[in-house]
């Protein structure tokens, strides 16, 4: 099957798996021989967006400079793997019509939840003023209205949120199915084979 470009993109609130989920997606279709580029919010903060802030203003020039990326990438038959809070949904709507074959995966977990779990602290710091602009928080986050993805990662462990969308990537033809395991000994299990049986005196 002739690789499709596309670009997957997990957005979610902060701490909702979707940078988790990507990573585990990225690293099966890697295994099937695909290629495959990933783009996440803490590494492209540290390097392609470094000088942006987290204004409404930055927000959306982060995510206009990921789109460009995304839109090179995809049009050239990468799977290309997203994962930003993109919090607005004029800007993923933005990237759907400027990237090739988009698909929008929604991390789907309660605000509550996040901020129980709350892993990084962000939350809490949030919660008492200390971190200004935080998405869900002091600044708003648009749910998907339409998503082709959505993973309840509240409900669902990482393994179970992963086969979602590795499952959906299958039935629409964009990744390949694993081929079937053949009965054929490798060369490493037949040594081990053969060590057995010449510790059983039968070599």
């Amino acid at each position: 099957m002739e690789q499709k470009g596309f670009t997957l993109w997990f957005t979610g609130l902060s701490g909702s798996g979707k940078s988790a989920i990507a990573d585990e997606v990225a690293r099966i279709l890697i295994h099937r021989k695909m290629k495959v580029e990933r783009l996440d919010g803490d590494i492209v903060r540290k390097s392609l967006t470094r000088d942006l802030g987290f204004s409404k203003e930055d927000r959306d020039k982060n995510i206009e400079r990921v789109t460009f990326v995304a839109k090179l990438l995809s049009r050239n038959g990468v799977a290309t793997i997203v994962s930003f809070i993109s919090p607005y949904r004029e800007k993923r709507d933005a990237a759907r019509k400027e990237t090739t074959n988009f698909i929008e995966a929604f991390a789907k977990c309660p605000l509550e939840v996040l901020i129980e779990r709350d892993a990084k602290g962000l939350y809490k710091k949030a919660l008492k003023g200390e971190i200004e602009n935080f998405t869900g928080v002091s600044d708003p986050y648009e749910d998907p209205v339409d998503p082709e993805i959505v993973c309840e990662t509240d409900k669902q462990t990482l393994a179970e949120s992963v086969t979602v969308v590795i499952k959906w990537l299958e039935e629409k033809d964009f990744v390949p199915r694993p081929e079937e395991k053949t009965e054929e000994i490798t060369e490493k299990e037949e040594e081990e084979i053969k060590k057995r049986l010449e510790m059983l005196g039968y070599l």
